[in-house]
């Protein structure tokens, strides 16, 4: 029996994304245990295949040197092997401290004495699918076309619809925020329209940061149709959250971690793309359709700055969001 500590990357799509990767190790006879902030925590729990969740007592972007060596001695010797999906250099320093005596990763930001299974990075410049570049890190082949799956108890799942007066299939999801910035965001006014037009109701579900922009959308729909819009951003706990994007009938969003949370749960969904690119990050689920100009060959001008991958649009229009029309998301609802 191998003992593996996986380190998870800090984002919900991200750590979505290393779920192939845990069902190959897995399925070689290694038990998992995940070690991962507590904000993605609750998409481990989703993973049958995972036999325990560490939360890990570190702040974002903190170093915490003397938290991770506390928590480094209370691992050392439960583990053979460690997984390190993030590329930073603290993400790999636990496993080191900890001991494990085969810690694997990627190469860079001086790496080189923590990890002794190292990997090469992609070539500068290139943007490899993100499913593939994790899932190599189990040594194996064949990783392209691995598909992330995610999994709830039916009876969680019932809980959460009775707790917040939903039905299963009887609403669609919402998700207009994008951690990453406003170059990755659909315009607000343009969710509300759309909103306006389903005939079942809709739940806003994003982080504390975007309940701002949910309310924004929830108000100017439920001012021309009462109770059309529920906004439970910021309200939700993840666990919820992914509870209440399981039972739904549709989801639309941005290139976003709850797009990929979406996906995993194989539900239908709309994926909106703009300054990001769908050959990098797309979402992995035959019920998904894709929304994104770049590609729409009728669309006139075209977007040869797409995709810049940039936090706010460089050249400030923001076509490649803002042209997609209410009404093209709405054929495939």
């Amino acid at each position: 029996m191998t003992r593996a500590l996986v380190i998870a990357p800090q984002w919900i799509g991200d750590a979505v994304m290393t779920e192939p990767l845990l069902g190959r190790l897995h399925a070689r006879g290694e038990v998992l245990t995940v070690g991962a902030l507590p904000w993605v925590a609750p998409v481990y729990r989703a993973m049958p295949q995972v036999a325990q969740v560490i939360e890990f007592p570190f702040a974002h972007g903190g170093l915490q040197w003397k938290e991770r060596r506390a928590l480094a001695r209370q691992l050392r010797g439960l583990f053979d092997v460690a997984y390190v999906c993030p590329n930073s250099l603290k993400s790999a320093l636990l496993p080191w401290w900890a001991g494990i005596p085969r810690r694997t990763g990627y190469q860079g930001e001086s790496r080189y004495l923590v990890l002794n299974q190292r990997l090469p990075n992609p070539a500068p410049g290139y943007r490899p699918p993100m499913v593939a570049f994790y899932s190599a890190l189990s040594g194996e082949a064949g990783v392209e076309q691995d598909r992330p799956r995610l999994q709830l108890d039916p009876a969680v799942v019932d809980a959460t619809l009775a707790a917040l007066q939903l039905q299963r299939q009887g609403y669609y999801v919402f998700a207009p925020g994008a951690e990453f910035g406003p170059a990755k965001r659909w315009p607000a006014s343009n969710f509300a329209v759309l909103a306006e037009l389903l005939t079942l109701p809709v739940v806003l579900l994003g982080s504390a940061k975007e309940s701002a922009l949910c309310a924004e959308i929830a108000h100017a729909v439920n001012v021309v149709k009462p109770g059309q819009c529920q906004n439970w951003a910021g309200r939700t706990t993840l666990d919820q959250a992914l509870a209440v994007i399981a039972a739904a009938k549709s989801m639309v969003s941005n290139d976003s971690g709850l797009m990929h949370v979406a996906a995993a749960f194989g539900i239908p969904q709309v994926a909106l793309f703009g300054s990001s690119s769908p050959l990098h990050t797309p979402p992995l689920n035959p019920q998904a359709q894709v929304v994104w100009l770049k590609n729409d060959e009728s669309y006139q001008p075209p977007l040869d700055c797409a995709p810049c991958f940039e936090r706010t649009c460089p050249l400030g229009h923001k076509r490649c969001l803002v042209d997609i029309q209410p009404d093209d998301v709405l054929r495939y609802l």
